[in-house]
């Protein structure tokens, strides 16, 4: 793919200045997007995105192919203003799905990246087994910025957009409103992490046996 899926964001209220200290990152150019609000559902970007995270994941298998759960290896270095909500996200979802581990580390599988984007907070992959998740910070000022990072995070694991859903699901992103503090998936959503990463392990295992 060649176009970047257009996700323009929300309008954002002027709610005060980017912290000084936060320069953004540049992120890699992406080919496929899937945002926090704003966007029609984009399927195709958000399977592009698991299938990259997947595909980073089942290369490395052959190291420990034994394993009960897989681990997605993630690094934080490029988002540091939002370290605490990595943080978070990744123990909100280790605690929450038991096929599949967040971890920070080196050589990682994805990345977090911060700074300024019209189209909001996305995820996003380039086609070739790499992908990233993007942190924007005006709408992490407006919305609860835990929510957004786990709600981005899943589509790391696998799941889709559901803007039209209730606050108490993860994925229906900025949908409910600013007033929105949930950022636990809800039990419909742990299942079919668990459920994709299943059948995940047994096709990575697959690919390096």
């Amino acid at each position: 793919m060649s176009a970047v899926a257009t996700a323009l964001g929300l309008a954002m209220a002027a709610l005060g200045a980017v912290p000084a200290t936060a320069a953004p990152a540049p992120a890699p150019a992406a080919t496929t997007v899937a945002a926090y609000a704003g966007s029609a559902e984009n399927a195709q970007a958000n399977k592009a995105f698991f299938e990259a995270v997947m595909k980073s994941v089942a290369e490395k298998r052959a190291a420990n192919p034994r394993a009960l759960a897989v681990t997605v290896v993630y690094s934080a270095a490029n988002a540091p203003s939002f370290r605490t909500q990595i943080a978070r996200s990744t123990q909100i979802w280790n605690s929450s799905v038991s096929n599949v581990k967040l971890q920070e580390g080196s050589n990682p599988d994805f990345r977090y990246y911060e700074g300024n984007d019209s189209r909001g907070s996305y995820a996003s992959t380039d086609g070739h087994g790499r992908g990233y998740i993007f942190l924007d910070y005006r709408q992490n000022q407006q919305y609860n910025s835990t929510r957004v990072t786990a709600h981005e995070t899943g589509h790391v694991l696998g799941l889709p957009d559901h803007y039209s859903g209730p606050c108490s699901e993860l994925m229906s992103g900025g949908g409910p409103g600013t007033s929105c503090q949930n950022a636990q998936p809800n039990a419909a959503e742990r299942s079919r992490v668990d459920y994709l990463w299943r059948n995940g392990l047994a096709a990575a295992a697959a690919k390096v046996s």
